[in-house]
């Protein structure tokens, strides 16, 4: 196992007027090139989580450690040096060139008065050609489509160079096949060394993308496990408050989550 990239330690979270924690004595960790998929119901706190975990929000209670540093002790830039962020959707106040989008990942690194080089936008533009992207760099932010957005705000992450990269609902707004083109980029991030963390209302793309889990329960506690222990029946059943069934299916050489008809 590889060295620890986030150490949550018995942490709480409650927002101001709230009588109660959304989140209560969560603790998970995390180790190089990991894939950790959140699940939960809604209103369960997976976002809250992630969002303590990016140093967005601070835990009322408890450390979240980044690379053995203590979060709350960081600057934005210094994590940002080591944490990327992929919102579920991004709506742009001002227009930009898809290329100066992506070169924005490289703000952390870049100084206060400084543009990024030419080998900083030869590396967006080689990032971009890998995912496939290379043939809207010059076009208007604007007029892409939402699946394409979603990749370049991983297209941006990667750029940032971090070693983790949180991921709220990647698939949420985007069609059947670039839910699955998503996935596969994850899963190949990983193996690429990134360290991942995804939170999704599927149970059954967390199945693809294996690894660790977690489930968020409504009463802010986290259970965390690899898949084939977390991923049960029992506790997806309990989780949605509906029969869910796993099955092997032979063809596809994969576990699959499965629903009774409606």
């Amino acid at each position: 196992m590889g060295e620890a990239i986030y150490e949550v330690e018995n942490i709480s979270f409650r927002y101001p007027g709230y009588e109660r924690d959304v989140l209560k004595g969560v603790s998970l960790c995390l180790h190089k090139g990991e894939i950790l998929c959140i699940l939960g119901p809604n209103g369960a706190g997976k976002t809250t989580l992630l969002s303590c975990m990016a140093g967005i929000l601070k835990p009322t209670s408890g450390t979240v450690r980044l690379c053995g540093r203590d979060l709350s002790e960081m600057g934005e830039k210094e994590i940002a040096k080591l944490t990327g962020f992929v919102p579920q959707m991004h709506v742009p106040a001002f227009d930009y060139k898809v290329i100066d989008f992506v070169l924005m990942g490289r703000a952390p690194h870049t100084g206060l008065f400084s543009r990024p080089s030419a080998a900083e936008e030869q590396q967006c533009r080689e990032v971009l050609e890998n995912m496939g992207l290379s043939h809207i760099a010059d076009k208007s932010y604007l007029d892409i489509s939402g699946g394409e957005r979603q990749q370049l705000l991983i297209a941006r992450a990667i750029v940032q160079s971090p070693e983790a990269i949180l991921f709220d609902e990647p698939t949420a707004h985007l069609d059947y096949g670039n839910q699955h083109r998503t996935l596969r980029r994850i899963k190949q991030m990983a193996s690429e060394g990134y360290s991942v963390v995804i939170t999704t209302h599927n149970p059954d793309h967390a199945l693809l993308l294996g690894d660790q889990a977690a489930i968020v329960s409504k009463d802010g506690t986290v259970v965390q496990g690899s898949s084939s222990d977390i991923l049960t029946e029992e506790n997806l059943s309990e989780v949605y408050g509906m029969d869910i069934r796993i099955r092997y299916i032979e063809e596809l050489g994969r576990a699959a989550c499965l629903v009774p008809g409606l």
